[in-house]
């Protein structure tokens, strides 16, 4: 497809994912057009070597990949079901979704895209968070046409240490949801038990070693629970909102498919409460905190 060339990459939404894919690619030698709502936040890629765009369908012109990482379902659908961003696509070229969106919406925009454009889609969330972003060690699970999904390997591999082909179109995006109900209940019970250890006059820094190989050993109670030990917020690794949001969705796929997630929708409370509290941009290891009185 690429003519013995690399792809020329668009990369839109430059936040707290997107900038260090974007360092990332650049690192690689690609050529990388960016664009973000808040034109201030593309200044560090931009200095790195990335070439700034008026708008989204501007860099969806001049792209043959353009891989996206935005906050939510209603961000994505802003830029890339927007009549001109479709227009602007040419046929054959690929949009490969690395944000967590909704399942549904994901279907739709990729018919669109094929019908309107002739372009492929790719839904691609990842899971590693900002230390996997910067390393190039994230876990992308991905939904679409299987043929689609292997050109676009070769733009994804900066980013990911394993890509794995889930299914159809919303596949990946499913798994995704998986990915966050059981990290999301993870790092909630994480707190809770750092919480208890506390109260009970037990060191909680002590915790990560102690239980370092037993069952109760994961990859989040290592990353997060030595952050909670620590007291640890910055730099933040996901936000409350954020996991807020991916469980939501999750209950809301799991309800129209006639399932309850009973544990899920505990965990989502306990994120809402601090998230109504003023706590919505924190990282979630403050999850650690006692919540405020009601």
């Amino acid at each position: 497809m690429y003519q013995n060339r690399h792809p020329r990459i668009g990369f839109i939404g430059i936040g707290l994912m997107g900038r260090p894919m974007v360092l990332r690619l650049l690192l690689a030698n690609y050529g990388v057009r960016v664009w973000n709502r808040s034109p201030d936040k593309v200044a560090e890629v931009v200095a790195a070597g990335a070439v700034p765009c008026a708008s989204p369908a501007e860099l969806a012109r001049e792209s043959d990949a353009i891989l996206l990482s935005l906050a939510n379902t209603r961000a994505v659908e802003s830029v890339a079901g927007a009549d001109d961003f479709l227009a602007a696509l040419g046929p054959g070229s690929i949009v490969v979704d690395l944000s967590s969106i909704s399942p549904e919406t994901t279907r739709a925009l990729a018919s669109r895209v094929a019908e309107d454009a002739g372009a492929s889609w790719i839904d691609a969330p990842v899971s590693g968070g900002v230390p996997g972003a910067e390393t190039g060690d994230l876990v992308i699970m991905a939904g679409g046409d299987p043929e689609a999904l292997e050109r676009a390997r070769e733009v994804l591999a900066p980013l990911s240490k394993r890509v794995t082909h889930m299914g159809p179109s919303g596949a990946g995006q499913t798994a995704k949801l998986c990915n966050q109900i059981i990290v999301g209940c993870n790092v909630t019970a994480i707190g809770e038990a750092f919480r208890l250890a506390r109260a009970a006059g037990v060191d909680a820094a002590l915790l990560p070693d102690a239980l370092a190989g037993g069952f109760a050993d994961s990859l989040p109670f290592r990353i997060f629970g030595q952050r909670m030990a620590d007291g640890v917020e910055s730099p933040v690794s996901a936000k409350i909102e954020t996991m807020l949001k991916d469980l939501d969705g999750a209950d809301t796929t799991a309800t129209g498919l006639g399932l309850d997630l009973d544990l899920t929708r505990a965990a989502a409370a306990l994120l809402r409460a601090r998230t109504d509290q003023g706590d919505a941009e924190r990282c979630i290891t403050s999850m650690v905190e006692p919540p405020a009185p009601s």
